[in-house]
């Protein structure tokens, strides 16, 4: 059958995360029961996410594939998914794929972006997409946190572990990047791969950091101890946002420059 590989936005709000759970609305349910009617005899349609994104996480360009058997034009693709999905996520192309292109096994890496309000008080139309943070945060030891996270290391203590198997908790981190100011602030972690809410663990770090609650030197006492622990906060969900995924040349991919072997970090 044909395989077609997606980019989906989606406000993270109103979902109880990307995967399938049995009575609760989530993403991937969503997006397969708007493409249950194009598929021929109804037939089920499976969708595959190139992660799972936690309840109230948003994406701005989720990639996901799936095997539909009829082939459609993109634009008419997108439009009759489009039609059949509520306002709070959209395909935003759709789009003929290799027979063996796997969202989540092909991609060579991703990025997340952590969107901090830094301000006494709450800007309403924000308060969906932003975390506030209402002490003023000291983005200079930020980024000199920053620093010690990127390259490779086990992540172990950066890993809210909820009975997953996983083979290893080594992750490669390509950047962390403090950017902008009060009272807008971005978290930027890229990297070829994360544990769970090991980005909002980071985030949740460098928001301690921030506030003088912890010293920059600190991460590296906590990464090489490889124990989960209080010290270590997940920051909420809504100010995360998966921003890009990487699929090589074929698709514009990530510079070898900026991939292997250089790493950085700061603004």
């Amino acid at each position: 059958m044909p395989r077609y590989r997606a980019t989906i936005s989606y406000d993270g709000t109103d979902f109880s995360g990307w995967q399938t759970q049995t009575g609760r609305r989530t993403v991937q349910s969503t997006l397969e029961e708007a493409l249950l009617p194009l598929s021929p005899g109804g037939a089920p349609v499976q969708v595959f996410g190139s992660g799972r994104t936690d309840a109230g996480v948003h994406a701005r360009a989720q990639v996901a594939h799936f095997d539909l058997g009829r082939e459609l034009p993109p634009e008419s693709l997108c439009r009759a998914v489009n039609d059949k999905l509520p306002p709070d996520v959209r395909v935003l192309d759709a789009v003929p794929a290799a027979p063996d292109f796997d969202a989540r096994r092909s991609a060579h890496a991703k990025e997340y972006r952590y969107f901090v309000w830094n301000a006494e008080n709450e800007n309403p139309l924000l308060r969906r997409y932003r975390t506030r943070v209402s002490r003023r945060l000291d983005l200079s030891a930020m980024r000199a946190a920053a620093a010690h996270f990127v390259g490779e290391h086990d992540f172990a203590a950066f890993c809210a572990n909820p009975q997953r198997p996983v083979e290893s908790t080594v992750r490669t981190v390509f950047w962390v990047e403090v950017e902008g100011e009060a009272p807008d602030v971005v978290i930027r972690v890229a990297g070829n791969g994360f544990l769970y809410k090991m980005v909002r663990s980071i985030s949740g770090f460098l928001l301690s950091v921030g506030i003088g609650k912890e010293k920059p030197e600190a991460v590296a006492e906590v990464l090489e101890s490889r124990v989960r622990t209080a010290r270590v906060e997940s920051a909420p969900a809504r100010g995360l946002c998966l921003w890009q995924v990487w699929y090589g040349a074929e698709r514009g991919g990530v510079p070898d420059d900026v991939l292997y072997p250089t790493f950085r970090s700061g603004s």
